[in-house]
């Protein structure tokens, strides 16, 4: 039976993250990549998030990514971390929905979102979460791509 040596080594460095896992990593970061298509184009907006639940909230000031979640509600949702010795990266899959309840609004303003950007953002979505995935993945050297006793070309 002919083996993959390379699996070997992958199933050494990347850990599949579970669920409660993902969600402890969205919980600490606060900066996240926001993933929409509009026009069969994909955009990245970065934005400042917070978790609620099962959601991930941020806010947002009229234009692009509220015309693009108006268009198309589905998206993704991206955040990683990252030291000396691991990175870890969670992706979120859901639907976005502007909200528009006062009780809502007022709920959302409760949470401690703070955003990096010195502007006005007053429109709060909420992305409710159908899938959730993660990888951890140990840092280091890549392996050498090709055996060392390669002979070289023309010896």
């Amino acid at each position: 039976m002919f083996t993959n040596p390379a699996s070997s080594r992958i199933d050494e460095v990347v850990e599949i993250l579970t669920e409660e896992q993902c969600w402890n990593l969205l919980d600490r970061c606060e900066l996240g990549r926001l993933a929409v298509v509009a026009d069969g184009d994909p955009e990245i907006f970065p934005v400042n998030y917070v978790t609620d639940g099962p959601h991930v909230l941020f806010r947002t000031a009229p234009g692009t990514k509220l015309e693009r979640l108006s268009e198309s509600p589905r998206v993704a949702f991206e955040v990683d971390e990252y030291d000396d010795t691991h990175a870890a990266s969670v992706v979120l899959k859901g639907v976005a929905h502007r909200l528009t309840l006062q009780s809502e609004i007022d709920a959302a303003e409760a949470l401690a979102l703070e955003s990096w950007i010195p502007t006005l953002k007053y429109r709060w979505v909420r992305i409710t979460a159908t899938q959730v995935s993660g990888r951890r993945f140990a840092r280091g050297k890549e392996p050498e791509r090709y055996r060392a006793s390669r002979e070289e070309p023309g010896a």
